[in-house]
């Protein structure tokens, strides 16, 4: 588990690498929830449950310089607390207001932790692992407390919209019989769970919004439609489906219009590449080589995901390194080229791109 942070010149970064090599080993489907019950320290809760609740975007955070990767742990667990609330809370009616109060309790005085979800509910060792996060908020909110006046407004304002947004997308989900009814809801939802985030921490680490937020958006939308595409038969078995073709299944562990389904968004997310370059040449990486190594990581770890898929959709795989460690290697010399990391790039956007052209989304 990630548990230590180095302060200095060139130690941070080594620092942050020794963090990332440990959290590519961390065991997701065992994580060993009696330490991390028992621990009372904020940072060291933070940096240890991170990799086990963010999975691959805990490689992007954990490089970024210390305040900033403060502030984008928090306000991702954060997050991940939200998605517990939307994910397991079983009262429809009851959902919305709660999402709505996560946030809210960030103005009480004193504030007021948020409500336990019984562990009842959790399914797995991953649902198990918001729980967590949920009872132990205070710790995360310690660490909230610690950061910068600014980034606390930013961590603020972000919960908030993703709060209200998530809300929205629950009252969808009730009205409609636990489905979205098109791409127009499916993007929307898409942008308040990871163009929000998107937008947030690039406003974190430039302070302002980019140039393109239609870009910001776009990325959301593929990096989103990875996370959906991973878990479609996991969200129809809990009552929830992003494409109404699979409304007759909803309850159901697998549906015969899954792969059809899964091909058709894999296909969307893929034409999305040129707008991750056109995001990535917009801001000035030059002299930031821990966040040209994050944002790099986190196309890779995108594109790690959409061969896989594509295997499973049963099309042929593009090239690209295999597993975690490898993912991580080949990202690594982002640190001291830029122009190797806008080659990289642009060699992920044109596979991208070649395997959409032969992809027939609806």
């Amino acid at each position: 588990m990630l548990s230590t942070r180095c302060t200095g010149t060139f130690e941070p970064m080594f620092g942050r690498l020794s963090m990332l090599s440990g959290g590519l080993f961390a065991s997701r489907s065992h994580p060993d929830f009696d330490s991390l019950r028992a621990e009372t320290d904020p940072e060291r809760f933070v940096w240890a449950v991170l990799p086990l609740a963010a999975r691959s975007f805990a490689a992007s955070i954990v490089v970024l310089p210390r305040d900033d990767s403060d502030s984008a742990a928090v306000a991702y667990l954060y997050a991940a607390m939200l998605d517990a609330y939307e994910d397991l809370l079983p009262d429809e009616a009851d959902r919305p207001d709660l999402l709505r109060a996560f946030a809210a309790r960030f103005g009480q005085t004193p504030r007021e932790l948020p409500p336990p979800i019984p562990e009842t509910l959790a399914r797995d060792e991953r649902e198990r692992l918001h729980l967590l996060l949920v009872e132990k908020a205070a710790l995360v909110d310690a660490v909230f407390d610690r950061l910068n006046p600014r980034h606390r407004r930013a961590v603020l304002e972000l919960i908030t919209s993703m709060a209200d947004g998530m809300a929205w997308a629950s009252e969808r989900f009730a009205e409609q019989g636990g489905v979205l009814e098109d791409d127009d809801q499916l993007f929307r939802y898409c942008h308040i769970v990871m163009g929000y985030p998107a937008l947030f921490t690039i406003e974190l680490l430039t302070g302002s919004r980019p140039r393109s937020v239609v870009d910001a958006l776009a990325v959301s939308e593929m990096i989103q439609l990875a996370n959906i595409t991973r878990d479609i038969e996991r969200d129809l078995a809990r009552g929830v489906a992003y494409d109404p073709a699979l409304r007759r299944h909803l309850g159901e562990t697998t549906a015969p219009e899954v792969p059809a389904v899964r091909e058709r968004l894999v296909g969307l997310a893929l034409t999305r590449a040129t707008a991750f370059r056109s995001l990535y040449d917009s801001v000035d990486l030059t002299r930031r080589p821990e966040v040209r190594l994050a944002a790099v990581l986190m196309l890779l770890f995108t594109d790690l995901h959409f061969r896989r898929m594509a295997a499973r959709v049963g099309r042929a795989p593009w090239r690209g390194p295999r597993g975690k460690l490898m993912t991580v290697l080949v990202a690594l010399p982002s640190v001291v080229s830029n122009r190797y990391s806008s080659s990289l790039v642009a060699r992920i956007e044109g596979r991208f791109l070649a395997a959409a052209a032969t992809s027939t989304p609806s």
